[in-house]
């Protein structure tokens, strides 16, 4: 699939013109004008794509979604764990992968918003833009629908940064990055394929099971510590691995407090 991605992909990056600013611009800028390019984003620092990441979600965003912007917290977790290890550097198989992700958040929020300019060729665009008007509109109210229209964003997005990294750039993943790309796929995998049943089962609090806790968009905390545990198993590093799986752990135990003691409280 991701060779049938790539041929497509190089071949709109090699035909499809798009807006480039001179300088690296800021998150403030891009955030105003929603015209950044996954070049423009590829120059940006992880802390500087981490704040156009909650801009856009405060900002633009918040237009179409008050109250319900915070829509891509998860990836704000991934960003957090890329700065916390030094990953994603301006010029980086990660770091190209990434700006894919982010260009299609950015130019899927702007279609939503009915301004111009285009997807950028990145296929990810229509489908973020679908994604934010079904929110809006409340076509994605079942947590399973949610679910999967983000995953099939974000994967869209996601294949086309590897095609910018890959076949626009010459880069290659390390063996840890591709095996932490893996784990990336199965995350996307399970929230395309969260059981509709879950909708209709009982709800205990909005992190009644590991599942809907770890696959959250709107907390960061899951994939900070999740990609912690992917990573350091990507790399063999079992001591990290162990250690970031019980951090994981009592993550979620945190998680689960306050619903315990509502419950308490009332029986």
């Amino acid at each position: 699939m991701r060779a049938a991605f790539a041929t497509i992909l190089v071949t709109l990056l090699c035909v499809s013109p798009v807006p480039a600013l001179a300088a690296t611009p800021t998150a403030g800028a891009c955030t105003a004008t929603l015209t950044c390019t996954a070049e423009d984003i590829n120059a940006m620092s992880i802390p500087a794509r981490l704040s156009f990441v909650r801009a856009m979600s405060a900002g633009p965003a918040a237009e179409l979604l008050p109250g319900r912007s915070s829509r891509w917290r998860n990836i704000e977790g991934v960003l957090e764990f890329f700065g916390d290890h030094g990953l994603g550097a301006p010029g980086t198989w990660v770091s190209y992968v990434d700006s894919g992700i982010v260009e299609g958040i950015e130019r899927g929020i702007a279609l939503a918003l009915g301004r111009g300019g285009g997807d950028f060729a990145n296929p990810g665009s229509s489908l973020w833009a679908d994604y934010v008007t079904g929110v809006a509109d409340g076509r994605l109210a079942g947590r399973a629908d949610h679910d999967r229209a983000w995953s099939l964003a974000e994967q869209a997005s996601t294949e086309y940064g590897v095609a910018l990294a890959e076949h626009g750039h010459g880069l290659s993943a390390t063996g840890a990055e591709e095996r932490f790309y893996q784990f990336s796929d199965f995350y996307r995998w399970t929230l395309r394929n969260r059981p509709p049943i879950l909708d209709f089962t009982p709800a205990i609090g909005p992190n009644a099971t590991f599942l809907d806790w770890f696959t959250d968009v709107t907390n960061d905390v899951p994939t900070r510590r999740g990609s912690e545990l992917a990573y350091s198993t990507a790399a063999f590093d079992l001591p990290a691995g162990t250690v970031a799986m019980l951090a994981l752990c009592q993550a979620y135990a945190v998680s689960l407090l306050p619903d315990y003691l509502a419950s308490a409280a009332a029986g």
